[in-house]
């Protein structure tokens, strides 16, 4: 089992961890002394278990609400994929169109044709 050093806080940790887990250990690490520097540039040097202890609360914080970020985005994609679902499975909407008949659109052009007519005729003569 490899042994691997940490720095959290300023201070080294020797910490066992199963082989091939070193890089997690350290991706861990890495995010506890972040919280310990953020610690100990507003508290200054404290003892090393309080400041673990804080820094793992901030931590915890942090994650606690990343998951319940994560649930509620869950919760939307839930909704959306069942509306998705139920449009889907909708049968399509249908639009009615209303169509003249060519009946009344050839009467329209006949009204138009004297209508046409019948201004023209009224128009004095240019002469």
């Amino acid at each position: 089992m490899p042994e691997v050093n940490i720095e959290i806080g300023g201070r080294i940790f020797q910490v066992a961890c199963q082989t091939g887990e070193e890089h997690f250990l350290q991706s861990a690490a890495k995010l506890l002394d972040n919280e310990a520097q953020v610690l100990a540039d507003q508290i200054g040097r404290m003892p090393e278990a309080r400041m673990l202890l804080m820094a793992g609360l901030m931590l915890a914080d942090k994650t606690a609400g990343l998951e319940e970020e994560l649930r509620s985005a869950e919760g939307r994609i839930a909704a959306l994929e069942r509306d998705l679902s139920s449009a889907e499975s909708a049968p399509p909407e249908t639009v009615e169109v209303a169509v003249i008949p060519d009946s009344v659109t050839d009467s329209l052009a006949e009204i138009a044709a004297r209508a046409e007519s019948i201004a023209e005729s009224l128009k004095p003569d240019a002469a």
